[in-house]
């Protein structure tokens, strides 16, 4: 395969898109997940990483790429996800790149905890969001969780403090992802945890009584833009 080929076709493709929304995006990202599957893994994960690193396209056609191919996902260890993880620059980013590849390989345990919390404890408000957002892979079914309160409280106690909109929208999503799989091991942490930001013990408190964030407002979950997004 001739990746650097291919990434510029998807580029020419993605461009001349008509309508360049989230489900043209997608519809194109799994032509060409269909494209490679003759493909080796590592094969495919050269193309997503050179896809990602060229950042003409929106990073979630190169993280699904590889999310797609649970042999590709397999490949992945600390060096090529923090590789991929590189130049991370916005929320968006931040979450194609946590649900679809840290927390899926974390959560398999090709990442150990300590990456994670060195990730939580980065200068770096993007890496220490992501820290946050890949506790979301361990704990939504759909994502593939089955839940795992110790890991995931354990990176939100370290984060308690951070008053970044960016990190304290993120502890709120994980929390709130949690509570659907262990709401005791959440409410016990909103009472231990009394600095806890005002906003994130609204939302979690909410989802705990409700089963949503905003009670009275309309959910707001479905696809927007031009990637589906996050909880954050």
């Amino acid at each position: 395969m001739d990746a650097a080929a291919l990434v510029r076709e998807i580029e020419a493709r993605v461009e001349n898109l008509a309508v360049r929304n989230a489900v043209a995006l997608r519809a194109l990202r799994r032509e060409y997940s269909k494209r490679v599957q003759p493909e080796t893994a590592a094969d495919v994960v050269k193309l997503a990483t050179e896809l990602i690193a060229r950042g003409r396209v929106h990073r979630f056609f190169g993280d699904e790429l590889i999310m797609s191919r649970s042999d590709a996902l397999a490949t992945l260890n600390r060096s090529t996800v923090e590789g991929l993880g590189a130049h991370l620059t916005s929320w968006d980013q931040v979450d194609c790149f946590a649900c679809c590849l840290s927390g899926p390989a974390w959560r398999e345990g090709q990442i150990g905890d300590e990456a994670i919390a060195e990730w939580a404890r980065s200068e770096d408000r993007w890496w220490r969001r992501a820290a946050l957002v890949s506790t979301v892979p361990l704990n939504v079914k759909a994502r593939g969780g089955m839940g795992d309160a110790p890991r995931t409280l354990r990176i939100c106690r370290l984060l308690v403090d951070d008053r970044d909109p960016m990190v304290m929208k993120a502890l709120s999503w994980a929390l709130r992802a949690l509570a659907m799989r262990d709401s005791a091991a959440v409410r016990q942490f909103l009472e231990e945890e009394l600095r806890l930001p005002a906003l994130v013990r609204r939302e979690v408190g909410h989802k705990l009584a409700t089963g949503r964030k905003n009670p009275g407002s309309a959910a707001r979950h479905g696809r927007s833009g031009t990637i589906r997004k996050g909880e954050g």
